[in-house]
């Protein structure tokens, strides 16, 4: 048999490939196909291995550094994490302490991460790192307090993570702090900007699960962690599908408004009927703990979880917009004894009166936002915070964004100023307003001693687009001001 014919009988695995050509039997190839071909580098001439091993080589080393220059600023590395707490002394600073009046030439000692001392007339202790901060301002850290931050990460390069839903309607055990990623490139691209802490809410379904209260620095959730279950987050059901608000120039109605409102009083018989289970579940918990000759209730992690929320003792955040699902909302947290917190509220100005007589807070997402109905006025958003401010309701201003735009949280105050505002009202909807409504006002939201170390230094107005932070200290660490946006502006700001 010819070599030819040997090397067809030993099957396409062990075929040959010759110096010049690779020769195939036709039949074989009618009968199975081409098959993959496995080169024999031993059979190639020696130049020819040696170029083969030299373009693998340069493949490989210029896809190593393609992916390092892309990975510049990268989510999976997070700047300025695990710095030890010092002891500072800020001096000669202008302190604006938000709860009080403004200190000139003030000083402010940092220690274990608290606010140790503030005032003008304070002496820097033994041994601390002096920071001389003249004509410089010093602010609390702003609060973001309707933000998705570490759930969702930059879609586009690197496979980022969406983790803010959670299958099903009802998910009142879901935890955000769980789902953080403490590493996102959104986090030090939000803090060098002033913000220092966030709200992170779930979205989807009806009952979304709970929110947290995180600062911008760690290595992990639960060092970032202020409150780990700050609120419940439902989204309040609307006529015309879902929760939350509508968009620019929304109809008002739906095609079939009868369908709409039947589906969304189903949807919230179904949110009634879980918080009427757990208020139960609770008093019979609460039974055999007293009486434990009495049958136990069978654990359940979903009512477990919402007896806290039925009893009043934490927030329920409603997600609603307009006036008829804010009022609803509140009239069904009424019939259930519920604390709750309006998220969106574009059409709260409209009922400022109504939200000043029931204490419900609002947390106003659309500030920079065009109106929702045709009939407004083209400023009716950015004049919401200062009708309800007017009548004196309570409220704070946040970006209402994920995580990409909520470093712009400074800029929604702003033009909220710009239209009728007071300016130290703006300052304080973005700084105590938030910590007060979201019970935290005790460790956040202000420049007070015994608070936490979360503390701005500028070189003017915080609300000011062409202010620059320069110092910036987080938990009483002192955090670089770096971040994805920094990284890349190094990386290419000498490109010809």
């Amino acid at each position: 048999m010819s070599k030819r014919g040997d090397a067809a009988t030993r099957g396409w695995g062990d075929t040959a490939i010759s110096r010049n050509r690779a020769t195939v039997n036709a039949s074989q190839v009618r009968k199975r196909g081409l098959p993959p071909l496995k080169l024999r580098y031993a059979q190639l001439p020696i130049s020819l291995s040696w170029l083969i091993i030299f373009f693998s080589l340069a493949f490989f080393f210029f896809f190593s550094y393609t992916s390092s220059a892309q990975q510049i600023g990268e989510p999976t590395r997070q700047h300025g994490v695990s710095l030890p707490r010092g002891v500072y002394a800020i001096r000669n600073a202008h302190i604006v302490t938000v709860s009080g009046p403004d200190i000139d030439n003030g000083t402010i000692i940092i220690r274990d991460g608290k606010i140790e001392a503030v005032g003008a007339t304070i002496n820097a202790p033994a041994g601390a790192q002096t920071i001389d901060a003249s004509g410089l301002w010093v602010y609390p850290g702003m609060i973001d307090a309707g933000t998705s931050m570490g759930l969702t990460e930059v879609g586009q390069g690197a496979s980022g993570t969406v983790d803010t839903t959670e299958v099903g309607d009802l998910n009142p055990n879901a935890k955000a702090i769980i789902a953080i990623n403490p590493h996102s490139a959104h986090i030090a691209v939000t803090r060098v900007d002033g913000v220092t802490s966030a709200v992170s809410l779930p979205l989807g379904g009806l009952i979304s699960g709970q929110a947290a209260i995180i600062n911008l620095v760690g290595t992990s959730p639960q060092e970032m962690s202020v409150v780990s279950n700050a609120a419940l987050v439902i989204n309040y059901p609307r006529a015309g599908g879902g929760g939350g608000g509508g968009g620019f120039f929304t109809p008002e109605q739906p095609p079939n408004l009868t369908e709409a409102i039947a589906q969304a009083n189903r949807q919230l018989d179904q949110i009634r009927k879980m918080l009427r289970d757990a208020e139960a579940y609770g008093r019979a918990q609460d039974a055999y703990a007293n009486d434990k000759t009495l049958p136990r209730a069978d654990q359940n992690v979903l009512l477990e979880t919402l007896v806290p929320y039925v009893r009043g003792e934490r927030a329920v955040i409603f997600r609603a917009d307009r006036e008829t699902d804010i009022r609803s909302a509140i009239k069904f947290a009424e019939e259930l004894k519920l604390k709750p917190i309006i998220l969106g509220g574009d059409d709260a100005g409209k009922i400022a009166s109504f939200l000043k007589s029931k204490n419900v807070p609002v947390i106003l997402t659309g500030i920079l936002d065009l109106p929702s109905s045709e009939d407004d006025f083209y400023d009716a958003l950015y004049e919401n915070a200062s009708k309800l401010h007017q009548t004196g309701a309570r409220f704070c201003i946040s970006s209402g964004d994920s995580g990409a735009n909520v470093r712009n949280l400074p800029f929604y105050a702003g033009m909220a100023a710009a239209f009728g505002l007071p300016k130290a009202e703006a300052l304080k909807a973005v700084t105590l307003y938030p910590a007060e409504i979201m019970n935290v006002a005790d460790r956040l939201g202000s420049i007070e001693t015994g608070k936490m170390a979360n503390i701005v230094i500028t070189d003017g107005d915080l609300l000011e687009a062409r202010t620059h932070v320069r110092r910036l200290f987080i938990d009483g660490r002192d955090v670089p001001l770096t971040s994805r946006h920094t990284d890349l502006n190094d990386a290419f700001k000498n490109r010809r």
